[in-house]
């Protein structure tokens, strides 16, 4: 008879350096049988909902943790019941104990199969190891004990990880600050004093959002107490007068992306009111060719492809500012991201190399980017990598606005809503066709004549298509 053994599945890194996800739905059950890459649960990371496919072949042992529980990277979420065929003989020789000359870290450094594209095994990941932390009287804090997995037949074995050990001593009551490279830069950027902040990480760590909600002002001492439900009844305050939403997800992961934003990069913003009724004549003669049949076409497509133009005479707008190297990175290529409205909250998703693309395949990008980002199935490799973003508030009604960058991305431009104006043309006032332009700019980056070049030449494309011409 074929031994079997139990495998346990760890919550892999679905993100760049992401720390936890939110296990939206299991797809599978105690008992179930699964396949190699079947999906197993749907889960929110910080920018996007995951599907999360089964390292393994074999039959559902338990699941560590419900539908609705936010995990930490690194945490187990399922056992599975596998075949021991790849194990060594002296592991499926069906007796009761199983000899091993490797030491449980060993073992744990060869768990296979490590999920590509979900980054390395936790203990490998490189991430500072997480010391726990000291009370008084010298105890480590333990982490709560976990329900253990049932007790299986003799001939299976169950994996398992040998705690990290922490020495006891009085130098662990003196250390500094706990928090991780990355965060501790940030912090110097904004001259925060890391010993003032509140870590609300596991074991006191102090995370970015850390950093950045004390940056805007989030953990002032003047912040007003929350009642008890006794006090707020005497004060007036009713339950049913306040609704409490839980920041996290997507919503939690754009706010400090902006928190950031803001505080990190000087922002600029010019504005520019064109004619765009060429524009719009011209977008009515595309969607009545053959060759853009039951292709979506809308003034966006237009726009983002004059964007892309604009880009190869003003480059400085493609660009990053890398304060830990002091280098100004010049990207060759375009990402162009698009800011999207979903039901969790703002996603910029991008597209990859615009700017080799033609109108038609840009104009299929942009419908499947916007229709997977409204569902939630936004991967997270679509998520990063932008170079220069677009958001279109017009389809809100709103003319102009003050758009935010984009971490990491030097201008973002915003469309405002094409209305029908008074405007003079061919010296005589007529109606036409009108839009705004909202450009916001990294000032590090972009000085003020290149970011109203950029502006211009966006504008003049716009207002006379045939412009093209004179700028390819």
């Amino acid at each position: 008879m074929s031994a079997t053994m139990i495998k346990e599945f760890r919550l892999p890194d679905l993100g760049e350096g992401l720390t936890e996800s939110e296990i939206l739905s299991w797809k599978v059950a105690v008992g179930d049988t699964v396949a190699l890459n079947q999906v197993i649960a749907e889960v929110e990371t910080a920018k996007a909902v995951v599907e999360l496919p089964s390292p393994f072949a074999g039959t559902v042992a338990a699941l560590h943790e419900q539908a609705g529980s936010v995990v930490e990277v690194g945490k187990p979420i399922v056992s599975f019941e596998v075949d021991d065929a790849g194990a060594p003989p002296s592991a499926v020789a069906g007796s009761s104990e199983v000899a091993s000359t490797e030491s449980p870290a060993e073992s744990a450094a060869k768990r296979e199969p490590n999920l590509v594209g979900y980054g390395a095994v936790v203990e490998k990941s490189g991430r500072p190891a997480r010391r726990q932390r000291m009370f008084d009287g010298g105890a480590a804090e333990r982490e709560p004990v976990r329900e253990p997995i049932p007790a299986v037949e003799p001939a299976r074995t169950v994996e398992t990880i040998a705690p990290l050990v922490v020495p006891n001593g009085p130098a662990a009551e003196q250390e500094r600050p706990r928090s991780t490279p990355p965060v501790r830069k940030l912090a110097r950027d904004l001259g925060i004093d890391l010993a003032l902040v509140t870590g609300t990480g596991p074991a006191g760590l102090i995370t970015r959002s850390d950093v950045q909600d004390f940056a805007a002002g989030s953990q002032s001492q003047l912040a007003v107490p929350e009642l008890a439900p006794a006090a707020a009844s005497a004060v007036g305050v009713s339950a049913e007068r306040e609704t409490h939403t839980p920041i996290k997800g997507v919503r939690k992961f754009t706010a400090a992306a902006m928190v950031q934003s803001a505080f990190t990069a000087p922002h600029v913003t010019e504005f520019l009111t064109v004619d765009v009724t060429p524009t719009m004549e011209l977008l009515t003669r595309l969607k009545a060719s053959r060759e853009f049949a039951g292709y979506k076409l809308t003034p966006l497509t237009i726009a983002a492809k004059a964007v892309l133009i604009a880009l190869r005479r003003n480059p400085t707008l493609n660009s990053r500012w890398d304060e830990g190297a002091q280098e100004i990175v010049q990207f060759n290529y375009v990402n162009l991201g698009i800011a999207a409205a979903t039901p969790r909250g703002l996603t910029v998703p991008n597209i990859k190399d615009a700017d080799k693309m033609t109108l038609l395949e840009l104009s299929t990008a942009l419908s499947e980017l916007t229709d997977t980002a409204r569902s939630g199935k936004t991967s997270p490799a679509d998520l990063t990598g932008g170079t220069i973003s677009i958001t279109n508030i017009g389809v809100f009604g709103i003319d102009a606005g003050t758009p935010i960058l984009n971490p990491g991305e030097a201008a973002i431009v915003a469309l405002g809503s094409v209305r029908k104006a008074p405007w003079v043309h061919n010296d005589e006032l007529a109606v036409r066709q009108v839009m705004s332009l909202s450009l916001s700019f990294d000032h590090r980056l972009v000085d003020g004549e290149q970011g109203s070049k950029f502006l211009a030449d966006l504008g003049a494309i716009l207002s006379d298509p045939a412009t093209v011409m004179t700028m390819i």
